[in-house]
């Protein structure tokens, strides 16, 4: 686990070389498949130094991270061409990729809180440096208060744990009988708004319609999976609570994720329809994740691993009409099909791969979270088939109404995409179609 920690802390002062740009991509590139070679697939600790260790779970976020910021630097070649400190901004997605790399790896639980609130201020600092309109520091205010505020309590409920003498060793915290729904909301609070639940979720469509594209795929490829993984390591704790109390949190998630459904029909800016998707699409990993059944925490992994990949796709194709065109606007992204034709294919994959259409590994995800919602209560049909029904639909309104109708008058030419457009798509949906052949890792990891 160190050398790969090392080897991520000298590519920093790589970056301030001059025309290293692809190259630390490249190196970057290199490092995601020694890791991806290191294969941790045991159910325990593998590889484990003095206070990091790997297991599937931890394994597989560390690895969509790694993709994802290489990811990330290929997307955002515009940085680059206009020469906006474009070493200042490799620095930064390189010290957001090790505290992430340091918050999935670290076993102890302390620790665990204090990367995790550190991996925002890198992400703030791409949002204010980097963002588009003069928005983008009140969405940046947006998100450290939202955050911030509901982490200090899983603070004081960590030192509550440690005090009141348990180890806060991960594999060996142990359910607790003593402890009261205070400390249940305390542990759990700062992990829904980090997913985010509906009705904490406002910070999350602000800073993505802020974003660069950088700041928008690392946002949705990894940064909500922290609030999924963090419950599925505190719920050890707290399963005593969370059998009587984890209804409160599915009926949240079931109507919200069909109300924010509702509010993605009428959006008509690009970015913030795939931000409100994220949010329903949370949602339902967050039901599952609560029913704290096998099949529930299966798929809320499964579904969060294909969810990072496909959401950073569609941030990027938004991203590359938004280079075109210099709008994001719904009403001139229209009739992109005549404008770019072989987008239109990439549009069609990804939305598809939204929409949970086989064979990606959203479908596995998906049908896995039906399977434990259903399970737990028969209710829960009536709020899932509303939330799969206008998930389809906002992702064909999506699709059809950038790709089809009378092209905006103000667009004179057609455009080609660029090499690395279409590599960067291809690398964010072949991973998300071909995980599925190998869905052991995912599906069989308890």
């Amino acid at each position: 686990m160190l050398k790969l920690i090392v080897s991520l802390s000298f590519l920093i002062p790589l970056c301030f070389i001059n025309n290293s740009w692809w190259m630390v991509q490249s190196l970057l590139f290199l490092m995601t498949f020694m890791f991806l070679f290191l294969n941790v697939f045991s159910l325990f600790f593998g590889n484990l130094s003095y206070y990091l260790g790997c297991d599937i779970m931890s394994f597989s976020l560390i690895l969509l991270s790694f993709w994802i910021c290489t990811l990330m630097i290929t997307a955002s070649e515009s940085v680059l061409r206009s020469e906006n400190h474009s070493s200042l901004f490799l620095c930064m997605i390189l010290a957001l990729l090790i505290l992430l790399y340091l918050t999935f790896s670290t076993t102890n639980l302390f620790l665990f809180y204090v990367f995790f609130e550190s991996s925002l201020i890198p992400t703030l600092f791409l949002i204010l440096g980097w963002g588009y309109q003069p928005e983008r520091l009140q969405a940046g205010v947006y998100l450290l208060f939202y955050t911030l505020l509901a982490s200090l309590p899983l603070l004081v409920g960590i030192f509550y744990y440690y005090d009141s003498g348990s180890c806060l060793y991960l594999p060996l915290l142990e359910k607790t009988l003593n402890m009261n729904i205070l400390f249940y909301v305390c542990m759990i609070m700062a992990f829904l708004v980090k997913m985010p639940m509906f009705l904490v979720h406002l910070w999350l469509p602000k800073a993505h319609v802020e974003a660069p594209v950088s700041g928008s795929m690392i946002l949705a490829g990894v940064l909500l999976k922290l609030g999924g993984y963090g419950l599925l390591r505190v719920f050890k704790i707290l399963t005593i609570h969370g059998l009587v109390l984890n209804y409160v949190w599915i009926s949240v998630s079931l109507v919200g994720g069909f109300l924010v459904s509702l509010v993605c029909l009428r959006q008509t800016d690009l970015k913030a329809l795939i931000a409100y998707s994220s949010v329903a699409h949370m949602g339902i990993v967050l039901g599952g994740l609560m029913t704290m059944s096998y099949w529930g925490f299966c798929g809320s992994l499964t579904l969060m691993i294909a969810h990072g990949l496909c959401s950073s796709g569609l941030f990027c194709l938004a991203n590359i009409s938004y280079e075109r065109l210099g709008s994001r606007s719904l009403l001139i992204n229209k009739g992109l099909m005549n404008f770019m034709p072989s987008m239109t294919l990439w549009w069609f994959l990804l939305a598809s791969c939204n929409m949970a259409a086989p064979p990606s590994l959203n479908l596995l995800g998906e049908i896995s979270l039906l399977n434990s919602l259903v399970g737990w209560s028969w209710l829960s049909m009536l709020g899932l088939s509303l939330l799969s029904f206008f998930s389809a639909a906002y992702t064909l309104y999506l699709y059809s109404y950038s790709q089809h109708g009378k092209i905006y008058s103000g667009i004179y030419a057609h455009s080609v995409g660029f090499n690395r457009e279409y590599i960067l798509l291809f690398l964010h949906w072949v991973p998300l179609n071909l995980l599925i052949l190998k869905s052991e890792p995912c599906m069989l990891w308890l």
